[in-house]
């Protein structure tokens, strides 16, 4: 018997955007016509029995003329509510003074120099900058300017990425991206001559670049719909005389499109290390060497087929891993290659905190664990014997040691929602910390306060939750609050600075990140506990969180407002279709919402690892059941949503929020704005220029404090 799949989709099937003409209200005296009519062509597709009609079908469309006519309307539409919003302008000057300020990334060390990205206020971009020499904390070392991306051209969106160093500080290679694509060009630059090389690698999704010891080649890794390739490009050669290092296949097994790997040399300069991660997530790393100091030497294996993942580190003549075989929450192995892992020599036992991150840097092994979400960094000689370990003062984020493993100082990090980053140089021998890099920023942690608490999600699991805002605040349920969250791809949410969390605490608004299941916060369990079929947890969490935040009056619904990207894209998409009535405000980024067709365009089908696939019978019909596109219901009161994405997205196809738009607009009986933010530039990977980053993000906190306020009386 053949079913037909309903929940709402009859009425859009013959129903356009416009076609409830009602006037739209926004809060604080806003008011729209109805969104531009937009109209539904049916088409169906038949999944096992059950046929699912889509009337927007023709928005996956990009290129075609009606698409972005629809853009265009979309756009006005959207500026027409932004143009009467009282608060832009302010927004926009409050967010100018935390973004547009000199702000620096971690530096490499090479031959005694410093080479990093930092970004002068008043510039667009970061550059790449070279410190010769290190002067200590307050120091007068002249940083000298390597490669400025204002200079490649008018387009402020052209950024740049220090990839590496070459070990004599000779040669640099850095990436050139556009916009917020993923791919990028590769390129080389001379210290010394002060000019970039012609050796150029065509843009193109690149997963590692690295000189050999000699710096007279590069190493790369280069994937597309064919997968993933590693070369070898000799400096001063054409492209086409590139030699193939590794890919296809390894040891009669075939590698798979989503299998991502990159080569890494040792700090040493002995093995070219690749590491092969299947699936997005790895579900299991496979990880082979090649011995460089022996010419025609064939790759060999430090583990393989294992099912399980895997980090490698060479230092001091040996091997040095971290796993979750056998230790979901990790632990760290001496690591002999040709036996198996069974046998090899426990370093840093598993513990009851998941680690979630690790490096060697002058002989130690520094190990960040989350002990309830919350970073603590622990130091180990390379034998096991604790070492120590790097605090630091509040709740926050800290990151790994970063540098090599014969490198006396390395470079550690710490922020919070509360905190600005910075960087520090940490003296491994004798732990003492100067500052490498401070913003100034003003803004003054001293008025806020970051706070930790738990509830019970639906199935009784415990979920802990970060809450921020201003000393003092009142809590009776009158307040905004902004909450946001991710819940997937075992990504853990740490606390970390954002300016545009900065701006809504500054506003007295309340701040919320809860941990969510399908996260790696508590390891692979927590992150299996939100993945496939268990999907709903993670929306479940979420769900508990808010009433959570309404119970304790934090805020209320009228005052809520929440924001996701991406995988939280889905998240918001979740929110809006299934729990409508919690939310004032949904701000929904380069989401994916079509859960049915998302692993059909660009590197969707690399994520049926995490949510499954509708081609599976069983996993259609679990997708099916959350699908936020496929659960509008028409009637429905839908909270004011904006979708913010753009042509720039080469990661999650921006089909999904073109098609959800006019959707939601048709079915939504509340007045409330539905809106499309749609940037030809913007994406996935960040990149914009400063200008562009603060009017994107004046637009989004317009929409989220103008819709959380009260609402208009008689409107």
């Amino acid at each position: 018997m053949r079913r037909t799949f309903g929940l709402g989709l009859a009425i859009w099937l013959v129903l356009g955007a416009g076609a409830v003409a009602q006037t739209i209200h926004g809060r604080e005296g806003i008011t729209l016509p109805p969104p531009p009519a937009v109209d539904a062509i049916p088409v169906s597709d038949d999944y096992f029995g059950t046929r699912i009609p889509d009337s927007y079908r023709w928005l996956e469309d990009a290129r075609s003329p009606e698409t972005r006519a629809f853009i265009d309307a979309q756009n006005a539409y959207t500026a027409r509510y932004l143009k009467q919003a009282r608060i832009r302008s302010q927004v926009a000057d409050d967010l100018d003074e935390l973004e547009n300020v000199s702000e620096w990334r971690f530096p490499i060390e090479r031959a005694g120099s410093y080479f990093f990205r930092k970004r002068l206020a008043g510039e667009q971009q970061f550059s790449i900058f070279v410190r010769r020499g290190w002067t200590g904390p307050g120091g007068t070392a002249k940083d000298e300017r390597l490669i400025d991306p204002a200079q490649m051209g008018r387009d402020p969106n052209t950024s740049v990425r220090l990839e590496d160093v070459s070990r004599d500080g000779t040669l640099l290679a850095y990436a050139v991206q556009q916009g917020g694509a993923d791919e990028t060009s590769i390129h080389v630059f001379n210290v010394k001559t002060g000019k970039t090389m012609e050796d150029e690698l065509p843009t193109a999704r690149y997963f590692g670049v690295n000189f050999a010891p000699d710096g007279a080649s590069i190493y790369y890794a280069r994937n597309n719909k064919q997968g993933t390739l590693l070369y070898r490009h000799l400096l001063g050669t054409r492209n086409s005389k590139d030699a193939l290092l590794f890919g296809h296949e390894f040891r009669g097994e075939e590698l798979a499109g989503d299998d991502l790997f990159s080569g890494v040399v040792t700090d040493d300069g002995r093995y070219l290390v690749v590491t092969i991660r299947r699936g997005v997530p790895a579900r299991r790393v496979d990880i082979v060497y090649r011995d460089l100091t022996k010419p025609g030497s064939t790759f060999e294996v430090l583990v393989w087929a294992m099912d399980s993942r895997f980090d490698a580190i060479y230092a001091k003549g040996a091997w040095y891993v971290k796993t979750d075989y056998k230790a979901p929450k990790g632990r760290i192995l001496k690591a002999d290659p040709g036996i198996m892992p069974d046998v090899w020599k426990t370093i840093v036992p598993e513990g009851q905190d998941v680690i979630s991150d690790w490096s060697i840097v002058g002989g130690k092994i520094y190990v960040n664990r989350l002990k309830d979400v919350k970073t603590e960094t622990a130091v180990y000689m390379l034998d096991g014997r604790p070492a120590g370990k790097i605090d630091f003062d509040g709740i926050g984020s800290s990151s790994v040691v970063w540098g090599r493993t014969e490198d006396r100082y390395g470079f550690v990090s710490f922020q919070s929602f509360i905190v600005p980053p910075t960087i520090y140089r940490l003296d491994t021998l004798t732990g003492k910390r100067d500052v490498f890099a401070q913003p100034k920023i003003p803004f003054d942690s001293s008025q806020y306060e970051l706070t930790q608490v738990s509830f019970k999600s639906k199935d009784g699991t415990q979920i802990p939750m970060f809450i921020a805002g201003k000393k003092g605040l009142k809590r009776d349920g009158t307040e905004r609050l902004l909450m946001t969250g991710y819940g997937g791809f075992n990504v853990s949410m740490a606390p970390y600075w954002s300016p545009d969390t900065a701006w809504w605490l500054e506003q007295g608004g309340w701040f919320a990140l809860p941990n969510l299941r399908g996260g790696g916060e508590y390891g692979e369990h927590w992150h299996e506990q939100g993945m496939f079929e268990r999907k709903q947890n993670v929306f479940d969490d979420f769900f508990g969180a808010a009433r959570y935040l309404i119970d304790n009056k934090y805020t209320s619904p009228a005052h809520f407002a929440v924001e996701g990207a991406s995988n939280g894209g889905l998240l918001m998409g979740a929110a809006i279709t299934q729990r409508p009535e919690l939310f004032s405000a949904v701000l929904c980024e380069y989401p994916l919402l079509d859960m049915l067709r998302f692993q059909k365009f660009l590197v969707g089908s690399y994520w049926t690892t995490e949510y499954g696939s509708a081609k599976n019978e069983k996993q259609f019909f679990y997708l099916l059941k959350y699908s936020p596109y496929h659960n509008v219901k028409s009637g429905t009161a839908y909270p004011a949503v904006m979708f913010f994405t753009g042509d720039g997205d080469t990661r999650v196809d921006p089909l999904h929020a073109r098609k959800m738009t006019p959707l939601l607009q048709s079915a939504s009986s509340s007045g409330r704005p539905i809106l499309l933010h749609y940037s030809v530039a913007g994406g996935h990977s960040g990149g914009m220029g400063v200008d562009q980053q603060v009017q994107d993000d004046a637009d989004r906190l317009t929409f989220l404090w103008t819709e959380t306020a009260q609402p208009v009386p008689g409107k």
